[in-house]
């Protein structure tokens, strides 16, 4: 690989990243770019730490000779048992660690093996290993993105030459800089979707930022709490309280992304959701099947904390259709991607009035009136009652068979 081919993996790398090709299509075309070009690289691994969260980072993997996981990401490596240890083996931990850039061990030429995988890495017949780290200053690290591990083996007989790293510590930068910008829009995304929701997130993402900036829509509004949560707050344990909330919010809001829905609030214990679809019967169904999924689970949740002797509950859950103007609300400053309109403010009455009438699950006859048919026949009328706040009485129903109030 010549000298003045830098210029060309340099500019390949700067075309596929303002494309937004993913990381791992980075790190692919770039191995094989300079491989094509001269330079013997047979395998490459890039990560970098992100902000998500579960996920401590993401890692990118190339090989010359063999299918390997391309793309995986890594839980995080600061607690105990294997990832721990293999971290603490690493090369990127040596450099994280301390100050130098870059270590090398020349595998065929009698260098130790004294990294994790590298003892591999000989056997498989790899001759020289490189590993570099690129810092990110203080004001280009978000979260725990706070630099750009790297390393390139070879088989080479006679491994890397100088002019060989004297390419790649020109190149890979550049590389740490295409992922880095990739990954940052990645980030971005996930702080949306984790704070606003999957729908709001991609609105938000696509443009519709402006305050006032809403549509009109028809939707499924599901509102749900926790039954005597007040109740065991002062009771329970301080410490039991948040393991708690986080174990039950945790089952309604998978149940309603899993039926379809999208979490748009966290409010306490309580919970917002909205169910879209092209036909209002198909929201209806999405959102009793969230209902369904939840009150299976949590079954199996309270037999769990009842078997540890750890405070139980339940969900009160309201259900409601009807029209809401869906968009931003709030000053220049902060603004939320949220529904308002007086259906809102009737699905949080009827979900309130599950504590009076000894049901958990409420729905209005707007709601039931949409339910489709061969679903219809699980509701049953439970009277008429009017809302505090609402004008007009409701006719609210409740389902059959897990109605009432375990």
């Amino acid at each position: 690989m010549e000298y003045s081919d830098i210029g060309t993996v340099a500019s390949w790398l700067t075309e596929q990243g303002l494309k937004g090709a993913t990381e791992s299509q980075l790190l692919n075309g770039f191995c094989e770019t300079c491989r094509s070009l001269g330079l013997p690289l047979d395998r490459g691994l890039a990560l970098m730490d992100t902000l998500h969260p579960v996920h401590e980072g993401r890692a990118f993997r190339w090989d010359s000779q063999e299918e390997v996981e391309g793309e995986f990401a890594y839980g995080p490596t600061g607690g105990e048992g294997n990832s721990l240890a293999s971290w603490q083996t690493s090369a990127f931990y040596y450099l994280w660690a301390g100050t130098e850039n870059e270590v090398r061990r020349r595998l065929g030429f009698g260098d130790p093996t004294d990294f994790a995988m590298l003892e591999k890495m000989q056997t498989d017949g790899h001759t020289d290993f490189i590993a570099m780290v690129h810092r990110f200053a203080k004001e280009g690290t978000i979260g725990e993105m706070d630099c750009f591990f790297s390393h390139f083996t070879t088989r080479h007989a006679e491994g890397f030459s100088d002019h060989h790293l004297m390419i790649l510590r020109k190149l890979v930068p550049v590389l740490a800089l295409a992922i880095k910008c990739i990954a940052l829009g990645r980030i971005a995304r996930t702080i949306a979707e984790v704070y606003l929701g999957e729908d709001a997130a991609r609105q938000v993402l696509e443009g519709k930022i402006s305050r006032g900036k809403s549509e009109r829509i028809s939707a499924v509004l599901w509102f749900s709490d926790l039954v005597n949560y007040t109740k065991i707050s002062d009771s329970a344990p301080p410490e039991e309280i948040l393991p708690m909330l986080n174990a039950y919010s945790d089952l309604v809001i998978t149940a309603v992304h899993e039926a379809g829905g999208n979490v748009l609030k966290l409010i306490g214990d309580g919970v917002l959701a909205i169910f879209k679809a092209d036909a209002p019967s198909d929201a209806c169904s999405a959102a009793l099947k969230a209902e369904r999924l939840l009150h299976e689970r949590l079954v199996t949740l309270n037999d769990e904390r009842a078997f540890e002797e750890r405070p139980i509950t339940d969900v009160y859950i309201g259900l409601h259709i009807g029209d809401v103007f869906y968009g931003n609300i709030g000053s220049q400053e902060r603004l939320d991607f949220t529904v308002i309109g007086p259906a809102v403010n009737e699905v949080s009455r009827i979900a309130s009035l599950c504590r009076s009438v000894d049901f958990n699950v409420l729905m209005s006859s707007d709601f039931a009136a949409a339910v489709p048919q061969e679903e219809r026949d699980a509701l049953a009328c439970i009277g008429r009652y009017a809302l505090r706040g609402v004008q007009r009485p409701q006719q609210l129903y409740t389902l059959d068979t897990a109605g009432m109030i375990r």
